[in-house]
C-alpha cells in the first residue's frame, strides 16, 4: 500500500493536504507493524519518569542493543535521583563504562543534584524546564514528555525520520527536519503519543533493515567520525583507568595507555575543564 499516495501528500513546497481517513490509514500501517513486530525494552515497561529520563540520556547517540543491559545495571545501582545525587562520580562513571560519551553520565549526575534540590525529586513536566537541565536538548526533552507523561510533544529522531522520508519523500534527497516536523505533528496520535512514538520507532528500525537506510537522504545525515585513535577514545581510556586506580600521575597514565605524554596531558586538561577530574599536585582523581 502506497501510504504516501493515500495521504495525498503534496510534495515539494506545496501545502500538505490529507484528511482524517488518510491519517488513520497511515497510523493503521504503523500500528499493525507494531502489534506484530514491536520490540520490548525495560524502559518501555515503566512509567517512572526517573527511569525514562535515564534511558533517554543513555540512548543519545548509542544503539539500543548496547543500552539494554547497561540500563538495567544502572537503575539497579542508582534507582532514584537521591541515590544518584549522593553517589561518587567515580561510581557513576564505572557503571557507565561501555556506553561511551561519558559527558552523558556527568550530565545525569548533575541532573540528579538539580532535581533533588529544586524539584522535590520529580522530573519537570514542562518542556522549558526540561531543556534547562544539563545534557537535555529539545529532542530528549520532548521524548521525556511523551514517554514519561504521555504528552503529545512533537519531535524527530533517527528512526522516525526514516519513516517519514520513506513514506512521504521517496524520491527526494536532502530532506530537512523542518519539512518532516509538520507531518509528525499532523499524524500524531494525541490520544496515546507514547505508544504511537514507540510504534513509529520500531517501524523505522525495520525500514532500515529492509531498504537502504532512508535516513541517509536526510539533510542532517552525517557519518560519525572514526572513534579509534580519537581524543574521545583517549579520554574514555583515561577515565576508565582512573576508576580502577587510586591517584595515578599523568606519567603513569601515559605509560599504561602507551601514549605520548603530551597527548595525555592535552586530554587531561579537557577532562579537568569538563569537571571529570581533579589534580592534586601531580596526582589525578575523579572529581
Amino acid at each position: 500500500m502506497n501510504v504516501g499516495c493515500q495521504l495525498k501528500y503534496a510534495r515539494g513546497k506545496r501545502t500538505n493536504r490529507f484528511d482524517q481517513s488518510a491519517i488513520d490509514a497511515f497510523r493503521g500501517v504503523v500500528y499493525r507493524h507494531y502489534e506484530e513486530y514491536g520490540r520490548t525494552f525495560p524502559w518501555r515497561k515503566t512509567f517512572n519518569p526517573y527511569s525514562i529520563l535515564v534511558s533517554e540520556v543513555m540512548l543519545q547517540q548509542t544503539q539500543v542493543d548496547r543500552v539494554t543491559e547497561k540500563y538495567r545495571q544502572f537503575i539497579k545501582a542508582f534507582p532514584d535521583f537521591p541515590t544518584l545525587a549522593r553517589a561518587p562520580l567515580k561510581a557513576v562513571l564505572k557503571a557507565w563504562q561501555g556506553l561511551g560519551y561519558n559527558r552523558r553520565a556527568l550530565a545525569l549526575k548533575k541532573i540528579a543534584r538539580i532535581v533533588t534540590r529544586e524539584y522535590g525529586n520529580r522530573v519537570p513536566r514542562s518542556f522549558d524546564e526540561l531543556v534547562k537541565l544539563p545534557g537535555i536538548g529539545k529532542t530528549t526533552a520532548s521524548e521525556i514528555l511523551a514517554f514519561a507523561f504521555n504528552q503529545p510533544a512533537v519531535f524527530v529522531e533517527t528512526n522516525i525520520r526514516s519513516v517519514f522520508i520513506h513514506v512521504f519523500f521517496p524520491d527526494r534527497d536532502d530532506v530537512s527536519d523542518d519539512e518532516i516536523l509538520p507531518l509528525v505533528e499532523k499524524t500524531l496520535d494525541r490520544a496515546n503519543p507514547r505508544a504511537w512514538y514507540y510504534a513509529l520507532m520500531d517501524y523505522g528500525s525495520d525500514l532500515k533493515k529492509q531498504h537502504a537506510n532512508p535516513g541517509r537522504r536526510s539533510a542532517h545525515y552525517n557519518r560519525q567520525s572514526p572513534f579509534n585513535g580519537s581524543n574521545r577514545q583517549i579520554r574514555g581510556q583515561i577515565l576508565r583507568f582512573l576508576t580502577e586506580r587510586d591517584s595515578p600521575s599523568a606519567r603513569e597514565v601515559s605509560q599504561y595507555l602507551n601514549l605520548p605524554l603530551d597527548k595525555v596531558l592535552r586530554n587531561l586538561t579537557t577532562l579537568e575543564e569538563e569537571g571529570f577530574i581533579r589534580r592534586r599536585g601531580n596526582r589525578l582523581t575523579i572529581a
